[in-house]
């Protein structure tokens, strides 16, 4: 395993993301999960990034759980206080100690603000957030205090000169230089002596789906071995402001592959070959996707039962790989009563979007595709 130093800890360049962990019947399936867990632990990986509202608040309880038994002491543990949760200082209070008694723990090695948008951002500095930040970390609850942020770069630049921050969580991967911080967000952070954790790698699981014949015939004349969503975590490892790069694995052969990334990638080491490909595979995803939609659901629940993230997968789907696949998962495969058709344009989800998609006007549009008879 590949390791790099943030905030002056030795962190695994691999990090264990727990947003999306193994579910069976609409619930964590907590044994699978467990055991990918302490499998990446085994082989190396020790940040394990969580959050508050991750599988219906399910996830922190797990991570510790699964830290249980002298495994918390070997890693560090990664978690968030959800603005959209507080209207008080109390508040932030109250969850921080309630997020110690869920992961098990009397500190939180990496805290942040979560998902942080201007509005949010706004409402949390003039609640006195960075004072509560400040005191965790004097009284030891919080070891490093950070930020993860969801907005457009001029926002994100303007957080990082607020504070004396620690770290910063961003979105980043090969289709997204230029969306949200981006590369100049990235350089601008690291610059001013901030640690950088890397989220969506793989941009949501889509740059782990397999590649068109004419792409995967390239891959094989380029002599290449790595899959698609290695070849996407590598572009990610060859750069060397990003400490950890989290990826969210919910079977056990999607960690082994990234492990065996993690394990080889070091800064510098894309070869020629590889960045030909991944240019490549970025010019046909640009030519074909139709919702710059990463499946983070914050735009979640819809109040009228639309399952947003869902419908934007298969339409995505249906224009980038297998229409017939995608129609039959949106017809046959999804609880009509979670149809794009509910949607009653109410704007509550596009308040809450990251990616600052115009999601009524693309549901309509979905809904359309994906009904569409021959």
């Amino acid at each position: 395993m590949q390791f790099r130093e943030l905030c002056g800890e030795q962190v695994s360049a691999l990090g264990f993301g727990c947003m999306r962990l193994p579910v069976t019947d609409g619930e964590i399936d907590e044994d699978a999960a467990i055991a990918l867990i302490h499998h990446a632990i085994h082989r190396g990986v020790n940040y394990i990034d969580t959050a508050w509202p991750y599988h219906g608040g399910k996830s922190e309880p797990l991570v510790g759980k699964a830290l249980q038994g002298g495994l918390r002491e070997s890693v560090f543990v990664a978690t968030k206080l959800p603005p959209w949760a507080v209207e008080t200082l109390d508040d932030c209070e109250r969850l921080l100690d309630e997020q110690l008694t869920r992961l098990q723990t009397d500190h939180i090695d990496f805290y942040m603000l979560h998902s942080l948008i201007g509005p949010m951002w706004e409402k949390l500095n003039g609640l006195g957030a960075l004072g509560l930040l400040e005191r965790a970390l004097d009284d030891g609850r919080i070891r490093h205090a950070g930020f993860s942020f969801h907005d457009h770069v001029d926002c994100f630049k303007e957080i990082v000169d607020a504070w004396d921050w620690d770290f910063c969580q961003l979105q980043y991967n090969y289709m997204d230089e230029r969306v949200q911080a981006g590369t100049e967000g990235m350089l601008y952070a690291a610059e001013r002596g901030l640690g950088v954790i890397v989220m969506e790698p793989l941009r949501g699981g889509t740059l782990g789906e397999p590649l068109p014949d004419d792409l995967e015939a390239m891959r094989r004349s380029l002599g290449i071995y790595w899959s698609p969503g290695q070849l996407a975590l590598r572009w990610v490892f060859d750069h060397p402001e990003a400490a950890v790069t989290l990826s969210g694995m919910n079977r056990m052969d999607h960690l082994e592959e990234n492990l065996a990334a993690a394990e080889a990638t070091a800064p510098g080491s894309l070869t020629a070959p590889e960045q030909e490909m991944i240019d490549a595979i970025r010019a046909r995803y640009h030519e074909k996707m139709v919702v710059d939609c990463t499946a983070c659901r914050y735009c979640m629940p819809c109040p009228h039962g639309v399952n947003i993230p869902r419908v934007f997968y298969l339409y995505n789907d249906s224009s980038m790989f297998d229409r017939k696949r995608a129609q039959m998962g949106y017809q046959m495969m999804t609880n009509p009563d979670e149809y794009a058709s509910h949607c009653v344009e109410c704007g509550q989800c596009e308040e809450h979007c990251p990616q600052q998609i115009p999601i009524i006007e693309k549901l309509a549009e979905a809904h359309e595709a994906l009904m569409a008879e021959d």
